[in-house]
């Protein structure tokens, strides 16, 4: 997690929006734009407390190592703020905001 653009996917087996959210992180992967990681909810609590999850989606960014500092606006639309996102976005958005990490 240290070089790069990074996308930590906090998730659970039963929710719609992560699974809508999920294939399109893939996509950004496998072109090579972010990693990405993805955790179980359910299944790491402690990381849940420890990023202050309230809500699932939540997409964690981070950049070289570091969480993201910097809030990003997208279409008029604070999405990412103390480098987290919640809940589910569109192709486009997410590209627009890897684009701005």
């Amino acid at each position: 997690m240290k070089e790069g653009k990074v996308i930590l996917d906090v998730y659970t087996t039963w929710c719609g929006p992560c699974k809508f959210l999920s294939p399109i992180l893939e996509k950004l992967k496998i072109e090579g734009l972010i990693k990405l990681i993805k955790e179980d909810l359910d299944k790491n609590r402690p990381l849940g407390e420890r990023f202050n999850v309230t809500a699932i989606p939540t997409l964690i960014f981070f950049n070289n190592g570091e969480l993201l500092n910097h809030p990003i606006e997208v279409q008029g639309q604070m999405l990412v703020k103390n480098g987290l996102m919640v809940g589910a976005a569109g192709e486009t958005v997410l590209r627009e905001i890897v684009a701005a990490m």
